[in-house]
């Protein structure tokens, strides 16, 4: 299971509408902590098939960034049937990524 990149199309059936938990990732690419947290993030989806990783561009996606109140990136937050469970900004390390979960 490879990330889900989300925008305002996908987001309602992806997100809101998902099976499984979300961990959402709002990034940029000139941001260096978010280029620095992808692998991560890769890694969690390929080993995680129970949660959905999301990826929002929040320069391309600037409605969704401003819905969840992005002030600073990276961003991660968690959903559970469409609410927000957790959330932290700054790069993390995996360990401290799954606990979000």
């Amino acid at each position: 299971m490879n990330t889900v990149s989300i925008d305002n199309t996908n987001f309602s059936q992806e997100v809101i509408h998902s099976d499984r938990p979300v961990l959402l990732d709002f990034w940029a690419p000139w941001c260096g902590p978010c280029r620095m947290i992808h692998p991560v993030l890769e890694e969690i989806a390929r080993e995680r098939p129970d949660v959905k990783v999301g990826k929002i561009n929040v320069d391309e996606q600037p409605e969704l960034a401003g819905r969840f109140g992005v002030m600073g990136i990276p961003m991660l937050v968690v959903l559970r049937d469409g609410k927000i469970t957790g959330q932290a900004v700054g790069a993390r390390p995996k360990g401290q990524i799954l606990a979000m979960l």
